[in-house]
């Protein structure tokens, strides 16, 4: 699949001052496996991203319906290319309306700040586009930026859960943090 180009229409779900959030789609393919190959060394040992078109068109299956996990874009507003993503997983409405969030950052866009804006961008769209009244974002504990970063935009921590997630080959301890609706001013 080709990357991406400028010409090609792009729905945006939601925009801040210097990111916008699209819906990942098999077009980013080619963009999506560079920048995860460029990014191998900040992203281990936290997440295990596909870095090959077959990689990505399985990760892709994700979101075909019936629909429970969204897979968002984090793209710079000047330039369009993608800085990181979201995932809104497990999507669950009735009683619970809630869903768990994971991200990424890029390498040579991590620590700019675009992930913060982008994560404020994805609590709304949750909550307002979507109509969910919690997300929950499972972190490992020495993931320090990750923590930092749902810190800075007003999760809670909620607990601990041992062996919580398979990643790196082996089962991964995470802290849990979660934000409601009534904590966000919306």
């Amino acid at each position: 699949m080709a990357e991406r180009t400028e010409r090609e229409p792009v729905t945006e779900l939601a925009r801040g001052p210097r990111v916008f959030l699209r819906r990942l789609t098999g077009a980013d393919a080619a963009e999506f496996t560079r920048l995860v190959r460029a990014s191998a060394a900040l992203h281990h040992p936290w997440m295990e991203l596909p870095g090959t078109p077959e990689a990505f068109a399985t990760f892709m299956t994700r979101y075909d319906p019936p629909v429970v996990n969204i897979g968002l874009a984090v793209c710079d507003r000047a330039s369009g290319a993608m800085a990181g993503g979201f995932n809104i997983n497990n999507i669950v409405y009735g009683r619970f309306q809630s869903a768990a969030v994971a991200y990424w950052a890029f390498a040579g866009t991590a620590g700019r700040g675009y992930m913060s804006e982008a994560l404020g961008l994805v609590i709304r769209y949750a909550f307002d586009e979507l109509g969910l009244h919690r997300l929950e974002a499972n972190i490992q504990p020495g993931n320090q930026a990750s923590l930092r970063l749902v810190k800075r935009n007003g999760f809670r921590n909620e607990g601990y859960s041992p062996d919580y997630l398979f990643i790196d080959g082996a089962w991964r301890d995470h802290e849990r943090w979660a934000i409601t609706r009534e904590m966000v001013d919306l």
